[in-house]
This record gives structure tokens, sequence and C-alpha cells, in this order.
């Protein structure tokens, strides 16, 4: 079965170009939920240009349904995000850091060892794990 989780980065980016809560992004997130969506994606990056790593940690508790988070895990803030949140899936994206939307996947190949590192961390706490 197929199911739909929606990647809420652009209402954050909106919002952060507008400055204040406009849209309301934790309201936006309850919103696809109650439309039924079955997930809820997020990609805070570094730079915090859209979701920032405070909006994460204030979805967490409020989702219902199942909360992705994509990232690049060479950021240690990230990892670190991820442990403690603990969402239902993190997703392992090998983005540079200036990079301005994921557009390539990783080289399992040339990162096997890192990504067999990166994911057993994660299965330690029992997060699934996409890469």
């Amino acid at each position: 079965m197929t199911k739909l989780s929606v990647n809420i980065n652009k209402i954050a980016t909106l919002r952060n170009s507008r400055g204040g809560n406009v849209p309301d992004l934790l309201k936006a997130a309850l919103d696809i939920e109650r439309f039924g969506a079955d997930g809820i994606t997020v990609h805070p990056r570094p730079d915090e240009r859209h979701i920032r790593y405070a909006d994460v940690r204030q979805l967490r508790p409020l989702l219902k349904t199942e909360f992705n988070i994509e990232g690049n895990p060479r950021e240690k803030k990230f990892v670190d995000l991820v442990l403690e949140v603990q969402p239902t899936q993190v997703t392992l994206v090998p983005d540079s850091p200036g990079q301005i939307t994921s557009n390539n996947g990783w080289d399992t190949i040339e990162h096997k060892e890192f990504l067999k590192e990166m994911i057993s961390v994660f299965k330690e706490k029992k997060i699934r794990t996409c890469i």
C-alpha cells in the first residue's frame, strides 16, 4: 500500500521569509494529518533556512502519524537531533552544506562503511532508516 508523507519544508520557508509565524507550521502539520496524510516529512539543514531544529522538537509530540526526518548524517547536529527526537524514520541524504535542494542519492559502494555505521546507530534506537 502506498502512503503519503507530506514534506512541510516549503511552508517553513514561506513562514521564515515573512518573519513571525504565518503560516503557522505546527497548525499546518496537524491540518495535513487531519486531511488524511500518513506522515509528515521535514529536512532541517544546518543554516535552518526552512525547517528549524526547534520546529522538529515542537512537532514530535504533536504528530500522530509517521514522522520522517531527512538530512545529512555527516552533520553531528543532525544526528544528535534525530537521536533526541526519535522519529519513525530517518532518511539519509548526501547534501552538501550549501546545496539548495536534494538532487542525488548516495554512492552506496563508496560510502558503504559509513552508511552501515550510521544505520546501526539509528537501528539501535529503533529508528527505521532509509537511504
